[in-house]
């Protein structure tokens, strides 16, 4: 048998700087790809900080006729721009997802929405409200603020000499 050598085509040395050259294009491209992540981060975090920064930014745009309107109505002494102030400031809350919370008379007392500032004697059923101090306002289905109410008591017997043994 006769041994046969096979050349390569190439020198093992042309082989290897080949070889060196495509490592380096590898780990340079790594490094832009790091480095574009990196900048895509950063550029991530300053949008959301900009965002938290200036995201009530069109409510407040919308309330600035409001404030206007108020002043105006100072300087003039006219009940009716404060009326007109309140309509505006009622359509800038709507436009921004702010709801108004006003229960009414009779309607059954909720915990999630309305809070209990006193209990009363009502010719009413118990745990409805009987009345409301302060209204309160949701953001879309998150309270801002519960409304505060009035809310009538449980009718309970009082305690008679029957019972006692």
């Amino acid at each position: 048998m006769q041994e046969e050598t096979v050349q390569p085509e190439k020198p093992i040395e042309e082989l290897l700087l080949e070889a060196q050259a495509k490592i380096e294009e590898q780990r340079d491209a790594m490094l832009r790809a790091v480095a574009d992540a990196d900048n895509i981060r950063k550029r991530a975090q300053a949008e959301a900080i900009a965002s938290q920064k200036y995201a009530v930014e069109r409510f407040a745009e919308s309330l600035l006729p409001v404030m206007d309107s108020l002043q105006a109505a100072l300087q003039s002494k006219d009940v009716s721009g404060v009326e007109l102030t309140l309509r505006q400031l009622k359509a800038a809350l709507e436009k921004a997802s702010i709801r108004e919370i006003d229960p009414k008379p009779g309607e059954r007392f909720d915990p999630h929405r309305h809070q209990a500032m006193a209990a009363v004697e009502a010719q009413a059923d118990p745990n409805t409200v009987v009345s409301v101090m302060q209204r309160g306002y949701a953001l879309h289905d998150r309270i801002l603020r519960p409304a505060l109410v009035t809310v009538a008591k449980t009718h309970s017997d009082p305690i008679s000499d029957k019972d006692l043994d």
